[in-house]
């Protein structure tokens, strides 16, 4: 393992790995992808990331994984590829099943594009595929509904299209959101009627501009807070439409956070939804949200979902086709056969105030504070929107405006200002859901859960009744310094010093 900060931050990242799984033998989950070839769809983000990792090396019997991967900022898919493998994340899957990366066959596509933008070549290639896992969407919350509409409705479309294609097909499972159904109070494992249908929303995609369609976006999406959350509710039913037989699941995740424990403790990429606010309390930037204090943020551990969506597959395949008279409505396809839906969510078994959250962060910062932090920790709620901003004035702009005077006067680059303009717009994308509380069901997931043997609950852990939040905050904020704001742990005695003053 190689990194710019020298040998104590290689050894801070072996110290967050996870020791070796202890069963040797394969499990029922194992042993059903012995053999088999693994198609996915957005496979280099986050999420898919993990996906990619835990199927190598966990289940070291599987023939092939198909990669769907596009050229991006004039890199070729062979390069993207080379910086995507090199990554930390991987090094535990190299180190245990060291001819990995043989089995990945990179495929040349994009979900935005006719027919995936696959050629004849590959689109024959994949043909043997046995599991299809699509994870590619754009979670964008404020991009326009032609983006969107193209890669979470008519990619799912095209790729639902293509499975039919596959005469091996065991399993096809959907990655979703819990917050796709978010205009109801109460959200169960069950299909909603979408805001539209999937031929209506794409005919109006093609029908008008740019300029026509942000016009009526505001009415097209209605009750639905923005743009992704309305495409993911109406790709959903596109699910339900077009899958015709396949063996289909739907995955629900709350907000993904960092991982828990693999392949690394703490482990993230980016900071979408509230990754982002744990940074900005972290770096001491954030001192103020418009939010009501007791509402639950429903936020799960990223390997937790990465195993929920493995052992879906698994079970879809094992259900297979259920005849139409003893299938739920709620739950059926457009050919009556049964979907399962998967709410993977954290707030019915251990729930977790907004409140809470934050305390958890600050006692972990305090403890292994940042060196980057600009501020002392503290945090103002309120429900006020008004109060929001007179707040976000006091602690937020003009603090940031004098520090960005002070940096132009010293000759440094003025940062402050234009963060807090992103921190602003992100807090009100983000004020829908800092607001509101909503109840999950989650009786499917518990189910599968119980299903599972000692072995294969170890080796593919989901189950949020176990999770420890004061472990978990440490690890979670632990890799948020590490892996997002490059600070190594040996910088933490320094910090200590610096927060201090």
């Amino acid at each position: 393992m190689t990194s710019s900060y020298g040998q104590t931050y290689q050894e801070e990242m072996l110290s967050m790995v996870e020791e070796p799984n202890y069963y040797n033998q394969l499990g029922e989950i194992a042993s059903f992808y012995s053999g088999k070839k693994i198609f996915i769809t957005g496979g280099l983000g986050f999420l898919g990331r993990l996906i990619v990792e835990k199927l190598l090396r966990c289940c070291p019997e599987i023939t092939m994984v198909y990669l769907l991967i596009r050229p991006k900022n004039q890199k070729d898919m062979l390069t993207r590829f080379k910086e995507y493998f090199n990554n930390v994340v991987f090094d535990r899957l190299k180190r245990e099943q060291k001819d990995a990366e043989k089995k990945i066959v990179l495929i040349k596509g994009n979900m935005d594009e006719l027919n995936l933008g696959l050629s004849e070549e590959d689109r024959e290639r994949i043909k043997d595929t046995n599991v299809i896992i699509h994870s590619a969407a754009s979670v964008r919350f404020v991009d326009n509904i032609r983006s969107l509409v193209n890669t979470n409705i008519k990619g799912t479309k095209n790729l639902l299209l293509l499975a039919q294609e596959m005469p091996n097909l065991k399993a096809f499972v959907h990655v979703s959101t819990a917050y796709s159904q978010c205009i109801n109070k109460n959200i169960e494992e069950k299909f909603y009627k979408p805001p539209l249908k999937t031929e209506d929303i794409i005919n109006l995609t093609e029908i008008l501009n740019e300029e026509q369609l942000d016009i009526i976006t505001p009415n097209l999406i209605g009750k639905w807070p923005n743009t992704y959350t309305y495409t993911k509710a109406i790709s959903e039913d596109t699910v339900r439409q077009y899958t015709n037989g396949i063996p289909t699941c739907i995955v629900r995740p709350s907000m993904i956070i960092s991982t828990e424990k693999e392949p690394i403790a703490g482990w993230i990429n980016n900071l979408y939804g509230l990754m982002g606010f744990a940074a900005g309390i972290y770096l001491g930037i954030i001192h103020t949200i418009h939010a009501d204090k007791n509402i639950c943020l429903d936020i799960v551990p990223a390997d937790y979902v990465t195993n929920n969506i493995i052992v879906a597959a698994w079970d879809c395949a094992q259900r297979g086709s259920v005849p139409p008279s003893i299938v739920d409505s709620d739950n059926s396809s457009s050919d009556g056969k049964e979907i399962l839906i998967y709410n993977m969510i954290s707030s019915a078994q251990k729930r977790r105030s907004l409140s809470e959250l934050s305390l958890g962060y600050f006692k972990v910062g305090f403890k292994v504070p940042v060196m980057k932090t600009l501020s002392y920790y503290f945090l103002i709620f309120t429900k006020s929107k008004y109060l929001y901003y007179f707040y976000a004035i006091i602690f937020h702009w003009i603090p940031a405006l004098f520090i960005d005077s002070l940096a132009y006067l010293t000759g440094r680059k003025p940062i402050l200002l234009n963060l807090h303009k992103k921190i602003f717009k992100f807090c009100h994308v983000m004020t829908y859901f800092t607001t509101r509380e909503w109840k999950f069901a989650n009786d499917n997931v518990l189910h599968l859960w119980d299903k599972l043997s000692v072995s294969d609950k170890y080796n593919f852990f989901f189950n949020i009744a176990d999770l420890d939040w004061d472990a978990y905050n440490y690890a979670y904020i632990r890799g948020l310094r590490i892996f997002i704001l490059k600070d190594p742990m040996e910088t933490k005695e320094k910090a200590l010093i610096r927060l201090k003053k």
